[in-house]
């Protein structure tokens, strides 16, 4: 097999503009409510899903543990809509996304390793891997589009090719 090998960076606002937010709190605007009993992280990412009369959906995931090596063999983007993954736990995970090549097909291929109850919100049409857990079962609030119209295009690399992720590959944040 061809496989290429990723380099899993740290997942920060920076790194991953090019195709969505970083959901969380650290730097986030924030104002108390509720006589102060709650603070209020205000507008962490958009939700973009009206598009063919799209409507939001609210869901919960429940992502199984992948081991390493990882081999990633196929991508999904969603044309008509945004997608967000929040965690409802602390436990990192990865994150694979590609650039947008011309045509139907991924273009260059970048990894993320999330911490800190890190989301994300990937921008409508972004290819990205389905949710890939680490450490134990775990479960995502997912907010993405329903309604009319094919909102999923899958790609699957070629059975001699794809890309793969080691323990080895991830960058420490230090």
């Amino acid at each position: 097999m061809n496989s290429i090998s990723l380099t899993v960076w740290p997942l920060t606002k920076e790194r991953f503009a090019a195709f969505g937010n970083v959901v969380e709190t650290d730097g986030a605007d924030h104002h108390p409510i509720n006589d102060g009993k709650a603070e209020r992280y205000h507008d962490l990412a958009g939700v973009d899903v009206d598009a063919e009369g799209g409507r939001p959906l609210v869901n919960i995931f429940r992502g199984k543990p992948w081991t390493f090596p990882i081999a990633i063999k196929m991508l999904e983007r969603h044309p008509l809509g945004s997608q967000t993954f929040m965690p409802l736990t602390r436990l990192p995970y990865l994150v694979v996304v590609a650039d947008q090549a011309d045509g139907d097909e991924p273009g260059m291929v970048h990894a993320f390793l999330s911490e800190h109850g890190q989301g994300v919100s990937y921008h409508r049409n972004v290819w990205h891997h389905p949710l890939l857990v680490l450490e134990a079962t775990a479960d995502f609030l997912v907010i993405d589009r329903g309604g009319p119209g094919e909102n999923l295009h899958e790609h699957h690399f070629e059975s001699d090719s794809g890309y793969v992720i080691d323990a080895m590959s991830i960058v420490s944040r230090s």
